[in-house]
């Protein structure tokens, strides 16, 4: 990048305009993905304190065009990843086969007794004892999704102590020879909640995309999973497919 200049009499704001060439430099020279330099040296370039950078740098994440990655720096947004949502999708498997390196590492592992709509969902007595799994899952080392899943810890008890990661849907498979069908997705734009804004490395103001999905064993249709997934909705499209 040259050196920017920037008009402490034009009645713009230091930072508003900041923004706005950050912008421009950003359309013209830099690809999705690709970083900016850091705020100490964009702050030298245009010859402002860190916090007026900071400020600037803000506006466009805010606005989806950078995003922060925690220990990493100033990112350009990347370009929307699609992500297959139809009845056999897999997490794993839906984005290693666009190329894309995934994971996932559990947050929560506990017993509870299900809630009105879980076991509504789970065609489970009320209050009967569910396992519920938290998830964040990641593409190429990048926060991506967060997944809540509920299944029955009575159908299904070796599943809290011996599902280590990966993709639960294949443990249940090798398990319990139970293959799962999606029946039901219902997709939502929500704020985020607790501190899925913070593990998703997103800002607080900023929608995720909620899909809650119901999965049935194929073999008797019973209901096995019911999951609510928080997309970051500045880096997915969703495709269904029936």
């Amino acid at each position: 990048m040259s050196l920017y200049a920037v008009s402490r009499e034009s009645g713009e704001s230091l930072y508003a305009q900041i923004a706005r060439q950050l912008e421009q430099e950003i359309s013209a020279r830099h690809a999705p993905g690709e970083g900016l330099p850091s705020e100490a040296d964009l702050a030298m370039r245009f010859g402002v304190n860190r916090h007026t950078l900071r400020r600037a740098v803000d506006q466009l994440v805010d606005a989806g065009i950078l995003e922060r990655r925690h220990g990493r720096g100033v990112f350009v947004t990347d370009t929307l990843l699609d992500y297959p949502v139809g009845a056999r999708t897999r997490f794993t498997e839906a984005l290693s086969a666009q190329g894309f390196p995934a994971d996932s590492r559990i947050l929560r592992n506990q017993i509870v007794p299900a809630n009105e709509r879980v076991a509504q969902r789970l065609a489970l007595d009320p209050a009967a004892p569910v396992l519920w799994l938290e998830t964040l899952r990641t593409v190429d080392e990048r926060p991506f999704c967060i997944i809540s899943h509920f299944i029955s810890a009575v159908r299904f008890p070796e599943v809290s102590d011996q599902y280590r990661g990966g993709s639960l849907h294949q443990f249940l498979a090798s398990t319990y020879g139970c293959v799962l069908r999606r029946t039901e997705s219902l997709v939502t734009a929500v704020m985020p909640q607790g501190d899925d804004a913070y593990l998703l490395g997103m800002p607080q103001n900023k929608p995720v995309l909620r899909v809650k999905s119901l999965n049935v064993d194929e073999r008797d249709a019973r209901p096995v999973e019911y999951a609510v997934t928080r997309f970051r909705g500045d880096r997915i499209q969703l495709c269904i497919n029936p």
